[in-house]
């Protein structure tokens, strides 16, 4: 499994709800997401993003998949001109 875990800072804070509820629809939509997460942010601090998105991946042409598939790119094409920052990690070695 991939795990996918990626962190937005966004322009507007008044865009966070509908950006983890964009993300957690992609749920059930896209061939190989075997799990799917998204939250706001509670820390408020100085290191802080306001949203998380957090998913699995039965193997990195799945993840490649869900990179490319229509779905994915029609909540990016809404979130990238909202966020400011955004930090990437995949890894095979987080387990839950």
């Amino acid at each position: 499994m991939i795990t996918h875990v990626v962190m937005f800072t966004l322009a507007d804070s008044d865009d966070v709800a509908e950006a983890v509820q964009r993300l957690e629809a992609m749920s059930g939509q896209i061939p190989g997401l075997a799990h799917i997460t998204a939250g706001a942010d509670q820390n408020r601090g100085p290191a802080a993003h306001d949203v998380v998105l957090v998913t699995r991946h039965e193997d990195a042409a799945a993840l490649q998949a869900y990179a490319e598939h229509p779905v994915h790119q029609e909540v990016i094409a809404w979130l990238k001109p909202r966020w400011t920052q955004r930090a990437v990690v995949d890894t095979e070695d987080l387990a839950f």
